[in-house]
């Protein structure tokens, strides 16, 4: 993980706004809102993304994810405890703001991803989703 450097890009503010299931990140003047579902599937955690190229695990039924917890890591990370029980990724400020800026292609991406394994953002009573 990548340590704080003079561009590293550090938020102003974060505010979780649980109501509409959101974190707003906010650098200078301009707030980005990362809703909790994208945090979820796109944790940094290897649990998610494995640990080499190709090992990713598609993240299924995660649309009503709750962040219960939002714990800072020092001077340059955020940790979320999500409802599911996920709670391994740590959200560096630099890759919260890869999040915040790159957030319409990765969705788009997701999405295409699900389609094409015929999965869900919905869980399903059987399985509960992926971890």
């Amino acid at each position: 993980m990548p340590g704080l450097d003079q561009d590293t890009p550090i938020p102003s503010e974060i505010t979780l706004d649980r109501k509409r299931r959101v974190l707003v990140v906010t650098y200078g003047e301009r707030p980005y809102e990362l809703s909790f579902e994208y945090l979820r599937i796109m944790s940094p955690s290897a649990e998610v993304r494995g640990h080499g190229p190709g090992q990713e695990v598609l993240q299924v039924g995660k649309r009503n994810v709750d962040i219960l917890e939002l714990e800072p890591v020092g001077m340059y990370a955020i940790k979320p405890r999500f409802s599911d029980g996920h709670d391994t990724g740590i959200y560096s400020w630099d890759f919260l703001h890869e999040l915040a800026v790159h957030q319409t292609e990765y969705w788009e991406d997701y999405l295409r991803r699900l389609e094409a394994a015929g999965a869900s953002r919905d869980s399903s009573p059987a399985s509960g989703g992926s971890a």
